[in-house]
C-alpha cells in the first residue's frame, strides 16, 4: 500500500546532542576532549546501549545519562566526580532548552523531500516536555506536520500504545505509515508492535544483522521513497 505518513524519532534522527557544549562542560572541570572525538565514538557507545540491558531497565528520564556515560567511557574518559559535576550541568541545562540542538545538514533538504512526495511528517518521540519549543527554537517545527512528546502523553517508546496515539491524533494509518528512529529496540521494535513498518537510521552502518530496512542517512531514505524501493 502507498506511503501516506512518516513518523520521525527526534534525537538521532532530526537533532543531535550539541557535542561542544557537552565538551565544555567537561573541559571547566578539567576533562580535556575534542567535541569531534565525542561524535565520532557516539554510533558506536549508542549500539551498545541499544540492548535490553539499557533499554530494558531505564526510562527516557535516565536512558539520556546513561548513553552519556558510555559515549565518555568509549572515548576513553574515565567516569569520575567531574564527569558527574559536567552531566549534572547538562542536565540541567536539557531541562531548561533541550541538549539535543545540533541539527545535521541533511535534515532541512530531506524534509523537503519527503514533503514533495506528498507525506504527512510526524515528529513522535520519547522527550523532556520541551519537544515542541524546541523544534520551533531550531526551525524545523515549520518543516513537519505534528509532534508527540512522551512526556506530554506519559508513555514512552518502545510502548505501542505511543505510536497508537500519534496514529489516532496524527490522521494516520498504521499500513500507510513508516517509523525512522535510529534504535532497534526503541523504534523498531516500537514501531512493528503498533503495526508499523520501521526503517532503522544505521548511519554507522553497525546492524548488519538487523531484520528491517536499513538506510544510513535521511537523504538515502528520500531516494528509495522517491525511486518505490522500500
Amino acid at each position: 500500500m502507498r506511503l501516506e505518513t512518516l513518523f520521525l524519532d527526534a534525537g538521532g534522527v532530526l537533532v543531535n546532542p550539541s557535542w561542544e557544549r557537552v565538551a565544555d562542560a567537561l573541559r571547566r572541570r578539567g576533562v580535556a576532549i575534542e567535541a569531534a572525538a565525542l561524535a565520532a565514538v557516539e554510533p558506536h557507545a549508542k549500539r551498545t546501549f541499544d540492548s535490553p540491558r539499557y533499554v530494558g531497565t531505564s526510562t527516557e528520564e535516565t536512558r539520556g545519562w546513561l548513553y552519556f556515560n558510555l559515549v565518555l567511557t568509549r572515548a576513553g574518559i574515565p567516569l569520575s566526580d567531574a564527569t558527574d559535576a559536567a552531566l549534572a550541568e547538562l542536565r540541567e541545562y536539557h531541562g531548561r532548552s533541550n541538549l539535543w540542538e545540533s541539527v545535521p545538514d541533511e535534515v532541512g533538504p530531506a524534509l523537503g523531500r519527503f514533503r514533495e512526495a506528498g507525506l504527512r511528517l510526524v515528529v513522535v518521540s520519547n522527550a523532556n516536555g520541551t519537544l515542541r519549543a524546541h523544534l520551533d527554537r531550531l526551525g524545523l517545527a515549520p518543516l513537519v506536520d505534528a509532534v508527540f512528546d512522551s512526556h506530554d502523553e506519559g508513555v514512552e517508546k518502545p510502548d505501542p500504545r505511543f505510536f497508537a496515539i500519534a496514529l489516532e491524533r496524527g490522521g494516520a494509518r498504521p499500513e500507510t505509515t513508516m517509523h525512522v528512529g535510529d534504535l532497534y529496540r526503541v523504534d523498531v521494535m516500537g514501531a512493528r508492535a503498533a503495526g508499523l513498518r520501521a526503517v532503522l537510521l544505521d548511519a554507522a552502518d553497525l546492524y548488519p544483522e538487523a531484520d528491517c530496512l536499513r538506510v544510513r542517512s535521511l537523504l538515502a531514505l528520500a531516494d528509495r521513497i522517491e525511486t518505490g524501493s522500500l
